[in-house]
């Protein structure tokens, strides 16, 4: 019964991998029509690439601090959005726009609002010469900016899903006890969705780390490569370049540190777990 899915994975998923690591194991320009195969050659030089190290250095910072905000303001909006008040279900809908609309177009749309020139961001700050697309300090937290403003809804919807689970019953006896808002918060609220968050920062960190369309829109990786991350080395290294040996490299060494991350996090999940249960 399972066999269908199973060769489906097996074409889609684990074929290509297998692909990619082999072709990484190659010098291939297709340009020069250069085929030729040099072992762990590519992965020697990638050690010794500044610019390698330059994209996990901007990949990691972009992860970190868009998911650190995007949960901060994710458990915010899903608390308010788990209260009772007139015109929730509007604003449970309203919140979802961001998320609903495709990646490009919304990164497009901040690219304009971004613009030195006639960007309303630049309009709102008169007297205030700031390219944020532009200058090395200003274009990474701009991508940042507008990584939370689109995935922060994502982070309060799989939030608020945990907080329904928690029973009201705990929350009245919290206070009957005695228990104010903070402490409800602190003993209750986080511990019993701490699980929730896990796996809420498996999927984000996951996609963080793999960013490519909305730094691509804003800044193609520029200015001087500070925007870079491992997805857009690797796919100029691909595609501009036409080096697919070194790109295969890239594009795997991407997927190990996804895997790695992963893997990380359900350990982690794993361990909670086993603590519930004991």
């Amino acid at each position: 019964m399972v066999a269908p899915a199973v060769v489906i994975l097996l074409v889609v998923a684990f074929y290509p991998i297998v692909a990619t690591m082999w072709l990484s194991l190659h010098r291939m320009i297709l340009v020069f029509h250069e085929e030729q195969f040099i072992g762990l050659g590519n992965y020697a030089f990638l050690l010794s690439d500044p610019r390698f190290w330059s994209a996990l250095r901007n990949t990691a910072y972009f992860a970190a601090v868009a998911v650190a905000i995007e949960l901060v303001l994710g458990l915010g909006f899903a608390l308010l959005l788990n209260a009772a008040f007139p015109g929730r279900s509007l604003l449970r809908a309203s919140i979802l726009i961001p998320w609903a609309i495709p990646t490009v177009v919304s990164a497009k749309l901040w690219a304009w609002l971004f613009n030195p020139e006639y960007g309303l961001l630049t309009r709102m700050l008169p007297g205030q010469d700031v390219n944020w697309l532009g200058m090395p300090g200003y274009a990474m937290h701009a991508a940042i900016l507008v990584d939370v403003w689109k995935t922060t809804p994502f982070v309060a919807l799989l939030l608020l899903a945990g907080l329904q689970t928690i029973p009201q019953d705990i929350y009245k006896a919290a206070q009957v006890d005695g228990a104010g808002t903070l402490r409800q918060f602190f003993s209750i609220t986080l511990p019993l969705l701490r699980n929730t968050i896990v796996v809420t920062l498996i999927f984000r960190t996951l996609d963080a780390s793999r960013v490519f369309d909305a730094v691509y829109v804003l800044t193609e990786g520029g200015p001087a490569n500070t925007t870079e991350t491992l997805s857009i080395y690797a796919y100029k290294t691909l595609m501009r370049v036409g080096d697919f040996g070194y790109g295969s490299t890239l594009s795997v060494v991407t997927f190990l540190c996804v895997m790695g991350i992963s893997l990380g996090y359900l350990k982690v999940l794993g361990v909670e777990r086993g603590k519930g249960r004991a």
